[in-house]
C-alpha cells in the first residue's frame, strides 16, 4: 500500500477530507480495540476475532500514514486500547464490548455490527473525497469491512445463528455476504 500511496499526488485537503481521515483513524482503532477485547473472551472458541484484530491494526495504519503524508495530527497518538479522543466513538466501544460480553455469538453478532458501520461511514465519506491517495485507502479498508462482514455472518451461520443487519439495507447487506471474499 505504501508504495500505491507514494505514486500519487499529495493533493489539497478539504476541511471534509480532514475531518474524515481524523474520524477513520479513530473509527478502524475501535474495530481493532473491540475486537482485541473480545478475543480475550472468545479467543479460545473462535479465531475471527484475533485474526480480524490483527487486519484492523494494518487499517488503522494506514489511515495514520495518510495523516503523516498530510501532516495532520493523529487522534490516536498515545492512546490506549479502549480510549478514544473522539467521546462518540468512547462511548460506543463501551456500548460494544459491554453487547460482545455475554456471550460468543453476541460477540459476534457485534462484530458484524462494527462491519455494517464501518461499510457506511466509508461509502458516506467517500462522497466528500476527491484525492486520490485517500480515495485508495477507503476502498481498501471498505473491501476489508466487505470481507470481515462475511466472515462474522459465516462463523455465525455455522453456529447455527442467524445475523440481521444493522445499519446496511437489506439489499446492501445481502449483496455483500451473498459473493465470495473479495482479494
Amino acid at each position: 500500500m505504501a508504495s500505491s500511496l507514494s505514486a500519487l499526488p499529495l493533493e489539497a485537503l478539504s476541511e471534509a477530507e480532514k475531518a474524515s481521515l481524523a474520524y477513520m483513524r479513530e473509527e478502524e482503532k475501535l474495530a481493532h480495540d473491540v475486537y482485541t477485547r473480545l478475543d480475550s473472551l472468545w479467543g479460545s472458541q473462535v479465531r475471527v476475532f484475533g485474526n480480524i484484530a490483527n487486519s484492523e491494526a494494518t487499517h488503522t495504519e494506514a489511515v495514520r500514514q495518510l495523516l503523516i503524508r498530510y501532516g495532520l495530527p493523529d487522534p490516536a497518538a498515545n492512546l490506549t486500547e479502549g480510549m478514544f479522543a473522539n467521546a462518540t466513538l468512547q462511548q460506543l466501544y463501551h456500548d460494544l464490548v459491554a453487547l460482545g460480553t455475554p456471550s460468543q455469538v453476541a460477540a459476534l453478532r457485534v462484530g458484524a455490527q462494527i462491519e455494517e458501520l464501518d461499510i457506511v461511514d466509508i461509502q458516506t465519506a467517500l462522497n466528500d473525497i476527491d484525492n486520490q491517495d485517500i480515495r485508495l485507502v477507503y476502498e481498501n479498508l471498505m473491501k476489508g469491512s466487505r470481507n470481515h462482514l462475511r466472515s462474522f455472518v459465516k462463523t455465525l451461520t455455522q453456529q447455527g445463528e442467524s445475523y440481521s443487519p444493522v445499519y446496511l439495507s437489506q439489499e446492501d447487506y445481502d449483496a455483500i455476504v451473498t459473493t465470495p471474499i473479495e482479494r
